[in-house]
């Protein structure tokens, strides 16, 4: 079923003139590039695959696979070969728009600077491109990091050197390390001024290719991160492939060293420098906005350096509201759902603080704990000294004991030696105090110490706690679609977040950790991402979405126009068809009279409490007529049609008119009867009479392009499907609804 699906849209967009995107923005190279990039990742050949047509015959390995070299350059040979049908991209996820427009900017970046390193930066037609970069460079950089050169600030050459994409953080780091003079804020400087030049030159272009290949938005933030020791991005700057005869070909540059790793002033923990260096964060966040107005926030989350062995985390925090999300172990995806198949965990590392907090507390307050010791010697303490009181009235008693004769004083032998007695034990009594004293001492200290060490652990922990959260916005999830419990949505297959529409702007935070070996180690996982933040209206993604002004005449119900569906549309109509045939799929029919409209962020919506006009202003036949055509009231006149497929498929049909009362009353006796029960007004009925039309054209064209498009057996079922879930649909209007076939 799945490949007869695909040879059908194949068919349609070969048979079909369907409207191409001109592709004039793009190099050969450029284009060969996407392919190969779209191919190459599971979630963007799933998403976009389709619409990236090769026509023509891919060069293959003897084990089947493509040799992209091979084909790429096929492309660039002949780039009329790729064909990218901007018209279906453009309703495709944002955030996978802006993960290929992405994966494209860097990869020109890298293409820049490697001009720039071999001086063919004028023969690569790349100048203008690489003076952007170093403004922006030159713009954050400090004066010690430039020269004068014939009465024109430069880079300082060996500033020039950081330029190299495929140098780590610590490559970076010792290069600075070269100027024995410069401080290590001036080190840092040069760091960050490096971040900001990359970001900014990538995140421009990104937007630039995003807009090129379809895409809309009026919010749009890119942003690269990384986090980690920054010590082994050079290995992961090459893709390597082999081709049909086992050698190694070039492949992609990936590109990761041009991920900007935050970095801060630090004493690195063991080192033999003991002094403060520049050093890589262990964990990046960067902070935005939601648009508000209306639009949902759609946040794309693109990993780049995923390990096996340690869980790839990201964290997205709205409030108090925490929704951490999670690297598969088996699967290069993201998901809410935190289960992981061995190896470390950020939630492994904050339990095994927890314990050693626990160790700590039992060694303080535990049955043989430092409390414990100390409560005995005390006693032990006060009894000696109790003693030492004892004895030492004693041994004074003894010594101002005496026997008198004759007026002289004498001291027996037998005193003597109790007196001698009692001295030695006074000694010996003080020794065991002092003992018991200096031991208490000890306690104490190590108490403290171990008290500090709790407090650390437990500030360690509450920081790691503020990263990831305590407590988690609880979710429902089927067939990877995550739903939490504030309707903020997350979608597996396309790594799309989705805070729902706010009219107002609301902050949040992305946070990315990269994982050491334990809490207590300074040596980080590295891991790079990448953050794509666009508004969206609800349902932008919908398969077919045709808005239509002025469908019907005046109190008319009757369509003016002879199809809905036009050529363009044969791909989206197919999808459609798809979906239906997929017994997985729920099909919903949602139609809406809704009466007299308003505009609300961007689109028309229903007016609760609307101010109905006795007629268009002006004062005479012709100015009423002219207000009659204007956009204020035209554009409230709109009939619109949404097919919507993404877990379910969802078919709405919404009519809405404008202002002016109408005198439109049912001829059908029971929805006369409806209308007046529920004192409707003209509009809302005549709306609902339009909903109804639109539905009724829409179960006729689809009944014919069934046939048109699918074989008499595909065909049937979908027609069968269609058509009853449309007789059993209802159609609302206000707080009530009637059914479809009352209408007929």
């Amino acid at each position: 079923m799945n490949n007869f699906r695909t040879i059908l849209l194949l068919m349609l967009i070969s048979s079909f003139s369907v409207e191409a995107q001109e592709d004039y923005f793009l190099t050969p190279q450029s284009k060969a590039y996407l392919y190969h990039t779209v191919r190459k990742s599971p979630i963007l050949e799933l998403n976009i695959g389709r619409y990236i047509d090769f026509k023509g015959e891919e060069v293959r390995l003897p084990n089947g696979d493509i040799n992209y070299d091979s084909t790429e350059q096929k492309i660039i040979n002949q780039p009329d070969l790729l064909v990218i049908y901007s018209q279906e991209i453009s309703r495709s996820p944002k955030g996978l728009l802006a993960e290929l427009s992405n994966k494209m900017a860097i990869w020109e970046l890298n293409q820049l600077l490697q001009s720039y390193r071999s001086n063919t930066l004028i023969k690569d037609g790349n100048l203008s491109d690489y003076e952007q970069f170093e403004g922006l460079l030159m713009d954050e950089l400090p004066e010690q990091a430039k020269r004068e050169k014939k009465d024109e600030v430069v880079l300082n050459k060996r500033i020039e050197k950081l330029t190299n994409p495929t140098l780590t953080f610590k490559d970076k780091v010792a290069i600075l390390d070269g100027f024995g003079s410069w401080t290590e804020e001036e080190k840092l400087q040069v760091i960050l001024a490096y971040n900001s030049a990359v970001n900014k030159w990538v995140s421009d272009r990104t937007e630039q290719i995003f807009y090129q290949l379809g895409g809309k938005a009026d919010y749009f933030k890119n942003i690269l991160t990384a986090a980690g020791d920054g010590s082994t991005t050079s290995g992961l700057f090459e893709e390597r492939e082999k081709d049909e005869r086992g050698r190694w070909n070039r492949g992609l540059p990936k590109a990761v060293g041009l991920f900007p790793y935050d970095a801060y002033i630090g004493i690195k923990p063991n080192s033999k420098k003991k002094k403060p260096e520049v050093l890589p964060m262990g964990y990046t966040s960067h902070s935005f906005q939601t648009p508000g107005a209306g639009r949902e926030t759609n946040i794309h989350l693109d990993v780049w350096g995923y390990n096996s062995e340690k869980q790839t985390t990201v964290v997205v925090r709205k409030g108090r509201d925490y929704y951490p999300l999670f690297g598969a172990s088996n699967t290069r995806f993201l998901s809410p759902d935190s289960a992981f198949g061995g190896g470390v965990t950020y939630y492994s590392l904050i339990n095994q603080v927890n314990k050693d907090i626990a160790e700590l507390e039992e060694m303080i307050t535990g049955k043989k704990g430092f409390d414990y010791q100390i409560k005995v010697l005390e006693e032990k303490r006060d009894e000696t000294k109790l003693e030492i009181d004892k004895t030492e009235k004693e041994l004074n008693d003894i010594r101002y004991s005496t026997i008198t004769t004759n007026h002289t004083k004498y001291k027996t032998d037998s005193k003597r030696d109790k007196r001698k007695v009692r001295q030695e034990k006074v000694v010996q009594s003080y020794n065991r105090l002092k003992r018991i004293e200096a031991r208490i001492t000890k306690l104490k200290a190590d108490k403290e110490n171990a008290l500090m060490l709790k407090m650390e652990l437990s500030t360690r922990a509450q920081k790691m706690y503020d990263k990831i959260g305590a407590k988690w916005v609880p979710y429902v999830e089927k067939d990877g679609y995550f739903l939490f419990a504030d309707s903020t949505t997350f979608n597996i297959v396309t790594q799309e977040f989705v805070f729902p529409a706010t009219e107002d702007k609301e902050s949040f935070d992305v946070t990315l950790l990269a994982m050491p070996i334990s809490y207590l180690s300074s040596q980080h996982d590295e891991v790079m991402l990448h953050i794509n933040i666009t508004d969206a209206i609800p349902l932008y993604t919908s398969q077919v979405q045709l808005r239509i002004n002025d469908l019907f005449d005046v109190d008319k119900y009757e369509l003016n126009q002879a199809t809905l569906f036009q050529q363009q549309d044969s791909i989206a109509v197919v999808e459609f068809f798809e979906a239906l045939v997929d017994k997985k799929k729920n099909f919903n029919i949602i139609v809406r009279g809704g009466g007299v409209g308003k505009f609300k962020n961007d689109k028309v919506v229903i007016n609760y409490s609307p101010d109905e006009l006795s007629d268009y202003p002006g004062n005479s036949a012709e100015e009423r007529q002219a207000a009659r055509e204007d956009s204020v009231f035209k554009s409230l006149r709109m009939t619109e049609v949404i097919i919507h497929i993404e877990r379910n498929v969802e078919l709405q049909v919404n009519s809405f008119t404008d202002p002016v009362r109408s005198n439109f009353k049912p001829t059908n006796p029971d929805l006369l009867s409806f209308m007046n029960s529920n004192k409707f007004s003209g509009n809302q009925m005549l709306s609902a009479y339009r909903a109804y039309t639109t539905l009724k054209t829409l179960k006729s064209e689809l009944n014919i392009l069934a046939g048109k498009y699918l074989p008499r057996e595909e065909a049937t079922k979908v027609i069968d499907k269609l058509n009853k879930a449309i007789d059993k649909s209802r159609i609302t209007v206000g707080a009530r609804s009637v059914k479809f076939k009352t209408f007929e």
